[in-house]
């Protein structure tokens, strides 16, 4: 916001004091983001910059870390790159395998996550439910108990569910959900509803509950009200919760330590087990990929919460 031009020369100073205290924390905060996207073209499998990259030669930048994201595991990497070899890098490549799993996985956990926070947010929404704030702190405690605390219980508990279940299923047995899709789509949905709660819930707080009641008047049913009076309204903070819960997914490693195995490894996971096991800038490569795909979509959830704001008729600020 641009100074007055009857500011005195206090408020001018402190006006870009302001200005480079905000520079300085963005830079604070960003750096060791950005730091890692030039380091990604480093063509010495190394972790800081060569002289050729502080000379800015070209000789210093290359892509085979990208190239190695589709290469490694594959059978016949040095192949031609026809139909062949993708199929190949598709089927074998470990970080293609493991970008696979985490699409996977994150989807089906942001559909149930989408799905029970949502329901849960209207139902707490509601003035004359009881026990409200027992439940809403129940129900976001699994985004304030520490990780290692909730993937440690998970673990014991998708371990042998029919210990607190009871007998389920044939023959009184219920499963293992360790090792299994399901049991990891299932502990990243739990860390992933909390955030569909809040975003839900504070769309609702601004929401016109006089619609609902001349839907009703009108002879409207209540699922057809929520369908076409409430649903259309709150979308923009429904589909916000959902990409913070695809996000929460997409970047778990925790939970996928404790509860997945080798068949269900994610991005975040095998960026775990090449810093562990082998030290390489294709884990640069894709640390880049992911702050691009979060740029793009916080930059999604900005364009929603504007157009939320134009849909209440809130003129943003």
């Amino acid at each position: 916001m641009a100074l007055p031009i009857y500011a005195s020369p206090l408020e001018r100073l402190w006006h870009r004091t302001r200005i480079a205290i905000c520079v300085v924390i963005f830079l604070f905060l960003m750096a060791p983001i950005l730091i890692v996207i030039p380091l990604s073209f480093n063509v010495e499998p190394y972790f800081t910059f060569t002289a050729k990259m502080l000379a800015l030669d070209p000789d210093g930048y290359s892509l085979r870390w990208y190239d190695q994201l589709l290469t490694l595991g594959m059978q016949a990497p040095e192949g031609e790159r026809d139909s062949a070899w993708w199929a190949d890098a598709w089927a074998n490549a470990q970080w293609v395998k493991a970008a696979q799993n985490s699409v996977i996985i994150g989807f089906w956990s942001t559909i149930l996550a989408t799905l029970l926070g949502t329901l849960a947010a209207l139902g707490l929404s509601r003035p004359e439910m009881p026990g409200r704030k027992l439940i809403t702190a129940i129900l976001l405690s699994p985004m304030i108990v520490p990780v290692i605390i909730t993937a440690t219980g998970l673990f014991f508990f998708y371990s042998n569910p029919c210990s607190i279940l009871g007998p389920l299923g044939p023959e009184g047995g219920c499963g293992r959900l360790t090792s299994t899709y399901i049991g990891v789509i299932l502990a990243h949905a739990t860390l992933g509803i909390p955030f569909v709660i809040i975003t839900v819930t504070a769309t609702l707080s601004s929401f016109d509950r006089s619609l609902t009641r001349a839907a009703a008047s009108l002879g409207a049913s209540p699922v057809r009200t929520f369908f076409k009076v409430q649903l259309p309204l709150i979308t923009p903070g429904v589909v916000s919760g959902a990409l913070f819960a695809f996000v929460t997914s997409f970047d778990e490693v925790v939970v996928v330590l404790f509860i997945g195995s080798h068949e269900q490894q994610t991005i975040p996971r095998q960026m775990w087990n090449g810093i562990r096991e082998q030290i390489s800038p294709s884990i640069l490569a894709v640390a880049t990929i992911l702050v691009i795909v979060s740029i793009a979509m916080l930059t999604v959830v900005e364009l929603l919460r504007r157009r939320s704001e134009r849909l209440r008729g809130v003129t943003p600020q």
